[in-house]
């Protein structure tokens, strides 16, 4: 049986940066489909293009770094910073969840340092509930509904803090030593970023920022490079923990 894990951040790069090792071992050890989708195109992105020039830059970015380890990229189309909880995005995020027919969603964790992040996160919440109840849309799927709530998983927030710089801590860690230059590569797809996150963020290489934290996360764990994650464990919701069952938990 084929099997897809999906992932739903805000934006193009923040997959690459929190779960595309955890994406690419599924893939090369089990052989699961990988699909990555963003709210948005990244239309904020940029100090030197406008809102359009940069979003298709963005675009091309993220559909770039997913076909480097053979998986899609999709952009639901909502904008930066106007990532909202509301009838019309919960059905976007829903209509693509029953599309790939995903056994396993990633998401950002409910508590991050952007309210896209954590918009997005209720939203994949909902929408994985939602997915498998055919009354939700109605008469209006375009996918048959999947048959059961997929595993939800919260990727860790950006630096391991909530908004008032707690940290929070992952229920359990994926080794991902193994598959680092394949994450690197990925997120190296996405060069527009460089020089905003220098400017707006005081990050000056992506990619090393990015191998930073997860040298953090694996020595937590004893390994070289780690990914943390904690699961949605809510009534309803699959208990058993089906990404330290396929990939071990450090």
């Amino acid at each position: 049986m084929n099997h897809t894990a999906l992932a739903i951040l805000a934006h193009p790069d923040d997959a690459e940066f929190l779960c595309a090792g955890t994406l690419v071992r599924l893939q090369k050890e089990h052989g699961w489909t990988i699909h990555v989708a963003t709210m948005t195109p990244g239309d904020c992105g940029s100090a030197e293009h406008t809102p359009d020039e940069i979003a298709r830059i963005r675009r091309a970015e993220g559909k770039a770094a997913a076909e480097a380890i053979g998986a899609t990229y999709t952009c639901l189309e909502e904008r930066d910073l106007r990532v909202i909880y509301n009838e019309s995005a919960l059905e976007k995020v829903t209509r693509l969840i029953n599309a790939v027919a995903a056994s396993v969603v990633f998401t950002h964790s409910p508590d991050d340092y952007h309210l896209d992040h954590e918009q997005t996160s209720k939203l994949v919440r909902a929408a994985s509930f939602a997915a498998p109840i055919p009354n939700f849309l109605h008469a209006r799927h375009l996918h048959p509904p999947i048959e059961h709530i997929p595993h939800l998983f919260y990727c860790d927030p950006l630096e391991g803090n909530d908004a008032f710089g707690q940290p929070i801590k992952p229920g359990f860690r994926i080794d991902i030593s193994s598959v680092i230059a394949d994450k690197s590569r990925m997120l190296d797809c996405h060069e527009s970023q460089r020089a905003w996150l220098r400017k707006h963020h005081g990050v000056d290489n992506l990619v090393d920022s990015m191998r930073e934290w997860g040298a953090v996360q694996g020595a937590a764990a004893g390994v070289p490079y780690a990914e943390g994650f904690r699961q949605h464990l809510g009534h309803s919701y699959p208990k058993n923990n089906l990404l330290a069952e396929l990939l071990g938990s450090v």
